[in-house]
């Protein structure tokens, strides 16, 4: 199998160059044309990800997750999460790799196996980035106005999270 994996990516690059020649497409030009808008949609989408990298640095860093899920923890008892994803459930939407960091460390703390640990597991997987997601999409196609889209994200985020408690206690009891 592993022999077969290290011709995947040079065979399916040497089809699609066949597939362009055999329709006489430029390929060389097209490539380059194409390596071009995604620079320039690289760097239009750049200013974004810095401040959102920023902001979760700083989210971080001050301790407010911290002090933002203890207060959100009384709330999160009262529809059925275990408080101690709260760090998760805030991060989630905001940064992938800043919730997969809290998603370790709470493997770290409570077990993977654990209910807390299968709680934040489907929770990671069944939500998405969503700012992340609206920074680099609408900002890559220049969108200003999200107008509905963030709330409608974030209660699908929120609906997420008690899915995967459901979830959880259903397929786990």
């Amino acid at each position: 199998m592993t022999e077969f994996g290290i011709f995947v990516v040079p065979v399916t690059v040497f089809l699609i160059i066949l597939f362009g020649l055999v329709r006489k497409v430029p390929v060389f030009d097209t490539f380059v044309a194409g390596a071009k808008e995604g620079a320039v949609s690289c760097f239009s989408v750049l200013p974004s990800l810095v401040g959102l990298i920023m902001a979760v640095s700083m989210l971080s860093a001050s301790g407010a997750l911290d002090l933002f899920s203890a207060f959100l923890a009384p709330a999160a008892k009262a529809v059925g999460l275990p408080p101690e994803v709260m760090p998760l459930a805030l991060m989630r939407p905001v940064s992938g790799s800043g919730s997969n960091a809290l998603l370790i460390r709470l493997f770290q703390d409570y077990g993977p196996d654990g209910f807390i640990g299968r709680v934040a597991s489907v929770m990671n997987g069944s939500t998405e980035t969503t700012f992340y997601a609206i920074a680099v999409y609408f900002g890559a196609v220049g969108v200003k106005k999200t107008r509905h889209t963030i709330p409608a994200a974030l209660a699908a985020d929120f609906s997420g999270y008690i899915a995967s408690v459901w979830a959880v206690r259903l397929f786990f009891p």
